[in-house]
């Protein structure tokens, strides 16, 4: 690979910023200054520096933040016609893949990305997931235990889809919760889980015989929907990006741990 398109494609730089710093003189090679674009480097092989910092390899991938509104399905296609995701965002997006799911009730903030690895690396943490949600009702203490303690259920059933083959349902306890209005009407309470699982919010107050007439997810991990407009994308910020990358950096350690193990 040229080491002009070396750099660009595994750093912030452009093309034309690459050329630049190459011949101007601040790019190494295996310890050698290197002032001409075209020379050849080889991935994972050869040592690049930058102003004295080191260019690696990295996977390219990109993660969108959607503010779903309510009533779209989080799925390519609906056998009954019903509105998804897809039929708002953009083309540019059609082959990404959610990262989780949100219901045709539901809200908020919904992550999407065009690697699959992301996806399920995502899908299968214990990041924590805030929501805003109103309930039918008083928040108990039977609830309150429930959040700080979890529960197991054989049966999950109510509150969850007509079709949902899942019935037995672990609800492990939640990271944090705020109760910010409680009174016999309803109730509003900010939550904090670390799964999200298949309407897992919705199965567990119905369990206490209670609704949960609206939910909206605030946050995912270190990703914030913010004053984001409902309908609207955004790509994450560097911060974010940097976040990401080092959960996958440590998701990677603890697999090779494993493995010596």
């Amino acid at each position: 690979m040229r080491l002009n398109k070396y750099i660009a494609h595994h750093s912030s730089y452009s093309r034309r910023e690459a050329d630049k710093v190459i011949q101007d003189g601040f790019v190494r090679v295996n310890g050698e200054v290197q002032d001409n674009p075209a020379t050849q480097v080889e991935e994972g092989t050869d040592i690049v520096y930058v102003s004295g910092k080191q260019v690696s390899p990295r996977d390219k991938y990109t993660v969108i933040v959607y503010n779903k509104p309510k009533g779209e399905l989080v799925t390519k296609n609906d056998p009954r016609g019903r509105k998804t995701i897809y039929d708002s965002l953009s083309k540019e997006y059609k082959h990404y893949i959610p990262i989780g799911r949100l219901d045709f009730a539901s809200e908020g903030l919904l992550l999407l990305t065009d690697a699959s690895k992301i996806a399920t690396a995502l899908m299968g943490s214990d990041l924590q997931r805030i929501y805003k949600i109103k309930i039918k009702g008083e928040v108990t203490s039977e609830m309150e235990n429930a959040m700080l303690n979890g529960m197991i259920l054989d049966d999950a059933t109510a509150g969850g889809h007509s079709h949902s083959k899942v019935t037995k349902m672990e609800f492990k306890p939640f990271i944090g919760y705020q109760i910010q209005k409680n009174a016999p009407n309803y109730s509003t309470l900010k939550v904090a889980i670390s799964e999200g699982k298949n309407r897992e919010l919705r199965r567990f107050f119905a369990h206490f015989q209670t609704e949960v007439s609206d939910l909206k997810r605030l946050s995912f991990a270190e990703i914030e929907l913010n004053n984001l407009p409902t309908g609207k994308v955004r790509f994450l910020s560097r911060s974010e990006y940097a976040a990401l990358g080092k959960f996958l950096k440590d998701e990677k350690k603890k697999e090779r741990e494993k493995g010596v193990k």
